[in-house]
């Protein structure tokens, strides 16, 4: 059985990492083009190295919590795919083996052009952890650095795999996404007919259909009852 998971901003909050939308999110307190698209890092790069050098911080001190970790238990009872809009690796730490970063990795760096191929595959990445980036910081090619992140305005290289991911599910399950950032909010429409769609969000979502389940919770619980409902508990 193969298990697509599509995972967002909710997922991460119990982690103790701010939200982007949520009220007292970050984009109350930070314009996003001036931070997180491609016009603001072009205007100010040293604005949006300081952002996200302040988002490595935080993510230093944040741990997976339990929605993280029973997601990546799922592998024991599946063949999982995680697609997140999430830059942290909170998936990865909780030992989730197939991750899928649509909006890149935030403990990441590349140089600010020619980072992908044809195929949309990655070279000339880099994995900082937690460290800072700075101007000046540059490739061996004397390129300036800047983060592996798909800013606003960036197309968004990871989409391909993400579709062909959620088409080949026999379950999709989404968590923690408020569904209105796209192209990630279309991703569920590529699932096969007759597929069911589990969605954890104590919110509404601007989803409908006779295959959707809305799972009224937040993330760390709705993923209990998901387990329960679907049989996959321990």
């Amino acid at each position: 059985m193969k298990i697509t998971v599509l995972t967002g901003a909710g997922v991460s909050a119990e982690s103790g990492l701010a939200t982007y939308r949520d009220n007292n999110g970050l984009w109350d307190n930070y314009d996003p083009m001036e931070v997180a698209s491609i016009e603001g890092w072009y205007r100010n790069r040293k604005l949006v190295l300081d952002f996200y050098n302040m988002e490595r911080r935080n993510l230093a001190k944040a741990e997976p919590n339990a929605a993280h970790i029973a997601i990546a238990e799922l592998e024991r009872k599946a063949d999982v795919t995680v697609i997140t809009q999430n830059v942290d690796n909170l998936h990865e730490r909780a030992g989730s083996s197939k991750v899928i970063h649509l909006h890149g990795e935030a403990t990441k760096v590349r140089p600010e052009h020619g980072v992908y191929d044809d195929t949309g595959s990655e070279k000339e990445v880099t994995d900082i952890g937690y460290g800072e980036l700075n101007l000046g910081d540059k490739s061996p090619k004397g390129i300036q650095l800047r983060p592996h992140i798909v800013f606003f305005g960036e197309a968004v290289p990871k989409l391909t795999e993400a579709v062909e991911a959620v088409q080949e599910a026999d379950i999709v399950l989404i968590v923690g996404t408020s569904m209105q950032v796209y192209p990630a909010a279309s991703l569920y429409r590529y699932a096969g007919h007759g597929v069911k769609i589990y969605v954890i969000d104590p919110a509404d979502v601007p989803l409908q259909g006779d295959n959707m389940v809305h799972i009224r919770e937040n993330a760390t619980k709705g993923m209990c009852t998901f387990l329960s409902m679907t049989g996959l508990a321990d």
